[in-house]
């Protein structure tokens, strides 16, 4: 294959929060002069993290994006988050990268966020470089950063430099391939000298050069049969094997370093140009038609016919909506019309954009590699594909994690503008699901956790002036009866002067299977009662279904039957009937033995295995069912039913149980009774909610 090696790369900057990702971001944009003076996240200056929620909680809650130049080569920084409840935009975001920079703390190890977007990585096949971080900290441990590394990701943690120093005392990196100390000045700018090896670690240098080298050598046959005869590798064979292992993803190479002191950033920005593939080198960019399943494949070059994907939406309230796209193959310039495969319509782009932290800065076009954005496009979303109409191909696009907490919305101002301003925060944030429950008539917005829906409240308040308060979502119960009841009837009379009203109806009513809802059978014989009086009769019923006998909620799952009545020349009527009929099916219920029916949750957790019996004990203490368990690596996905009223905080709980290890999605799928201890609470509690309302 040609490669295009003007073409930009895009690596992604990841790991667990707090980690030190946007320091890196920043030291690294310092050293290659993007910026020229680094900031600092506790004083909210960096060029990265640069929303007001950000700055305040000094967490990276949104990707971002930064150009450079280094060595005449182009790249682009994505900075992700890596709080768990932002992971999301950290999965979706990887999408547009070509490698993956692991950021791990020297201090804390390998943590959680860690570990899922280490599956991320695993799962669009990303080459990884692993910076250890923070090697200047109290407690900074390096070579136990190393075992869990290999530990928890099964793999050969390959160091290239050693730590000169720790703690207080890190001042330089050995350099493990050309056998040379670099000796920094701790003062920020990056500069250092280099040195030959300090002779007091000569023992740590050689012990660790060999674990280098072994693990180097299985990326190529050759160079590993002349190892293992003891031939003497050279500094270029040594080098190309590495630069191939890590293209390749078979070497997973680890500097140490601090981002905060600029120390080490230098060998990471050297490394990441000389191993980081570019789009043309990896594998062909891959879709499927528009009308059929029939796979169709790019190289990813300029000279390739023009596709791209839309990745991600930036919600502005004065811009309006930025769609941000990596470029998969091909080219497109500022004002031309495109073919969203997806929607099926022409799209005409307006003036195209490079991203650069919060700034956003006209470009002419862009390429292959290339990450762009448009502002103002009419129909275009998270997830849609762009091509030429005559060339048509749609990409699978990654889905966002799955919502696993909900929370009622109610409005403190502007009420009218609540739905429509969430909707457009929806938009950049495909993780945020929006519905409201017709059962409770609230709106309930879910998310990935209460910090992210925090984040959407000071958001929606920020950037459209909707101030609102995140409250527990109601149960949707339902009632039904148990037993069938025959022959009940109702007379509806009313005499005060003038015409008068009068209805008889008789009811059969009888219990339907879980989830048949409601069935209305006229059964009429005779000409007791008009015909046209019927349609009033099921409406009166309708209605009263709304609201049932035991505690309000809406009444499904059974079958009346209408099957006689009486009626009066003068003083019948349609409203007489419906009320009638309302009446009717109430007195009905309280003799078909009514009952409350709560929803029930179908959940699927994913836990590690040391915690399966701490969250299959702690389901079954919420009347949770497990229907089985499935392995999945290092994981077990416990499938189980629980009743909606025991899990609607279960993300904290669930945290709790498996040092935040765990996930879950959940989906309701049928509804059971109550049992009836349980069910004289609720009833009580909303009888006592009525009479507050009164």
């Amino acid at each position: 294959m040609t490669t295009d090696f003007n073409q930009v790369r895009n690596f992604g900057l990841v790991g667990h929060s707090s980690s030190g990702k946007t320091s890196l971001a920043e030291a690294i944009l310092y050293n290659t002069k993007a910026i020229n003076r680094l900031g600092k996240i506790t004083d909210g200056t960096t060029a990265m993290d640069y929303e007001p929620e950000e700055i305040n909680r000094q967490i990276t809650l949104n990707t971002s994006f930064y150009p450079f130049t280094y060595n005449n080569q182009k790249f682009n920084i994505i900075d992700t988050p890596g709080e768990n409840d932002f992971l999301s935009d950290t999965k979706i975001s990887l999408q547009a990268a070509e490698k993956a920079v692991f950021v791990i703390d020297a201090v804390g190890g390998v943590k959680v966020g860690t570990e899922k977007v280490w599956g991320f990585a695993e799962e669009y096949n990303l080459p990884k470089v692993i910076f250890i971080n923070m090697i200047d900290r109290e407690r900074a441990d390096f070579f136990k950063v190393l075992d869990e590394i290999e530990t928890t990701f099964s793999l050969k943690a390959t160091p290239l430099y050693l730590p000169i120093g720790s703690e207080e005392n890190f001042t330089g990196l050995l350099d493990l391939i050309k056998r040379k100390a670099y000796i920094y000045n701790r003062d920020g700018q990056g500069s250092f000298e280099k040195q030959e090896m300090p002779t007091d670690m000569a023992g740590l240098i050689k012990k660790w050069r060999e674990k280098m080298l072994e693990n180097i050598v299985e990326a190529d046959d050759q160079v590993m049969e002349k190892y293992l005869d003891g031939q003497e590798l050279s500094t270029q064979e040594i080098e190309d094997t590495l630069l191939a292992g890590i293209k390749s993803g078979l070497v997973a190479p680890v500097i140490p370093g601090s981002a905060t002191l600029n120390i080490g950033v230098i060998q990471l920005l050297d490394l990441i140009n000389l191993a980081m593939p570019f789009p043309a080198e990896r594998n062909k960019i891959t879709g499927r038609r528009t009308d059929s399943e029939e796979s169709i494949k790019f190289a990813a070059t300029e000279q390739a016919p023009f596709s791209a994907l839309i990745f991600k939406t930036i919600a502005d309230p004065f811009t309006g909506k930025i769609n941000i796209f990596k470029v998969k193959s091909g080219k497109v310039s500022s004002d031309a019309t495109i073919f969203n495969s997806t929607k099926k319509i022409n799209e005409k782009l307006g003036q195209l954009l490079k991203i650069e932290g919060k700034k956003q800065t006209p470009i002419a076009a862009a390429v292959a590699g290339d990450i762009a954005a448009v502002a103002k496009l009419k129909a275009t979303t998270t997830g849609d594909t762009f091509c030429l109409e005559d060339n048509q191909i749609i990409f699978t696009s990654a889905a966002p994690l799955s919502p696993s907490i909900s929370f009622a919305v109610e409005a403190i101002d502007n009420e009218d503008k609540v739905f429509s301003s969430l909707a457009k925060l929806a938009e950049e944030d495909p993780t945020l699901k929006i519905d409201r429950d017709q059962s409770t008539s609230e709106v309930i917005i879910s998310g990935t956790g209460q910090l992210h829906l925090e984040n959407i409240k000071e958001k929606l308040k920020r950037k459209y002036g909707v101030d609102i308060n995140l409250n527990t979502p109601k149960i949707p119960y339902r009632e039904t009866v148990k037993t069938a009841k025959e022959n009940i009837e109702y007379k509806h009379k009313k005499q005060s002067g003038g015409r008068g009203q009068f209805a008889v109806v008789n009811f059969d009513i009888f219990p339907l299977a879980r989830g048949e809802n409601y069935i209305f059978d006229e059964a009429l014989s005779g000409t007791n009662v008009p015909r046209n009086f019927v349609p009033a009769v099921e409406k009166g019923v309708a209605e009263a279904m709304q609201q049932g006998i035991l505690a309000g909620y809406p009444v499904v799952d059974l079958k009346i039957r209408f099957f006689d009545g009486r009626s009066h020349d003068v003083d019948s009527s349609e409203m007489a009937f419906k009320t009638a009929a309302a009446h009717c099916f109430t007195q009905a219920m309280r003799e078909a033995t009514p009952i409350l029916l709560e929803p029930i949750m179908n959940m699927e957790i994913v836990v590690p295995e040391d915690a399966v019996g701490d969250v299959m004990g702690d389901l079954n203490g919420r009347r949770g069912r497990v229907l089985g368990t499935d392995s999945k690596g290092k994981f077990q996905i416990i499938k189980a039913e629980v009743p909606m009223a025991e899990v609607l905080k279960y993300s904290y709980d669930l945290t709790s149980l498996t040092g935040g290890r765990g996930s879950f999605i959940m989906k309701q799928t049928h509804y059971e009774e109550v049992p009836s201890h349980l069910a004289d609470k609720i009833i009580a509690a909303a009888k006592e909610e009525k009479e507050e309302k009164k």
